[in-house]
């Protein structure tokens, strides 16, 4: 082979190298930003006496939000998100829709921040009604909000909540995580759901979890003592020793039911006939 030809194969070798490179390159998962992520506060409380706008442009304290019995699902989004934030909140409404019987507003409150301190309460108000239409439960009004804040106020809530984000000024775009925070009635966070798709078994276990009994049917409660969360799979596992425990619970409460009149009944026809053999030989005198 002549010299010229094996520089030609070389060359066209190198390029196609570069080309492969390049396609594996644009394969891979973009990497998380510094400054990004999430630092689990779990058992911590969030601060309830910070200040935020909601969506009908009324100052409130985020301790509105927590002044009953109902659990509290916490997001952190921001209206002009391209897509992380879309995606996040079309996965929790798709869960909420499949947890029947369950409202926003009824057993539990949902209250996202806008993580953009420019966001307008106008902006928000778009937000929380395209959501809302999606969820298709306009009775939910009252238990989703939208709210906006100042850089302080947001600052305050998500350092508190271990939320770790950061603005890319060449993008104009906030880097961030998708992460549900649920928290019990009293601001304690108790669990940290990650991703954009949230299995809607894993939202009911975890707001009864966080609710502590206060809301769900007893049959929901059981349900709950069945279960325990796995961190590894982000999810809720049967456990089977609680079953087994609460099936033999039950298998006794039954058997009781059943066998105690039985006892009753038998020990009072003894008493009875006892009673009878006793009278019998003054009755003759």
């Amino acid at each position: 082979m002549r010299r010229s030809n094996l520089i030609i194969m070389l060359v066209l070798t190198l390029i196609s190298l570069c080309g492969l490179s390049q396609t594996v390159q644009a394969q891979l998962p973009p990497a998380v930003p510094d400054g990004v992520g999430i630092d689990e506060h779990l058992n911590e409380k969030i601060p309830l006496n910070v200040s935020f706008t909601d969506d009908r442009g009324k100052k409130i304290f985020l301790g509105k939000y927590f002044n009953n019995d109902k659990p509290v699902v916490l997001s952190f989004n921001y209206s002009d998100c391209p897509m992380l934030c879309s995606l996040q909140l079309s996965g929790l409404v798709t869960a909420l829709k499949e947890i029947e019987g369950w409202t926003a507003g009824d057993q539990f409150q949902i209250v996202s921040i806008s993580i953009n301190p420019e966001e307008t309460t106008s902006k928000a108000k778009d937000t929380k009604a395209k959501y809302l239409n999606a969820y298709g439960k306009q009775n939910a009004t009252a238990g989703w909000s939208f709210l906006t804040g100042t850089p302080k106020s947001i600052e305050l809530l998500t350092n508190a909540a271990g939320f770790k984000y950061r603005y890319v000024p060449e993008t104009g775009e906030y880097a961030h995580t998708a992460v549900l925070i649920i928290c019990a009635p009293d601001g304690t966070i108790t669990r940290y759901l990650y991703g954009v798709e949230y299995p809607a078994q894993t939202l009911k276990l975890s707001l009864l979890e966080a609710s502590e009994g206060k809301v769900g049917t007893t049959t929901e409660r059981v349900l709950l003592f069945c279960y325990r969360y796995n961190p590894s799979t982000g999810t809720y596992s049967m456990m089977a020793t609680r079953v087994m425990t609460f099936g033999g619970i039950c298998t006794l409460v039954v058997l009781s039911l059943l066998l105690v009149p039985v006892w009753y009944r038998s020990m009072r026809s003894q008493s009875e006939s006892d009673s009878d053999s006793g009278r019998a030989p003054g009755a003759g005198t």
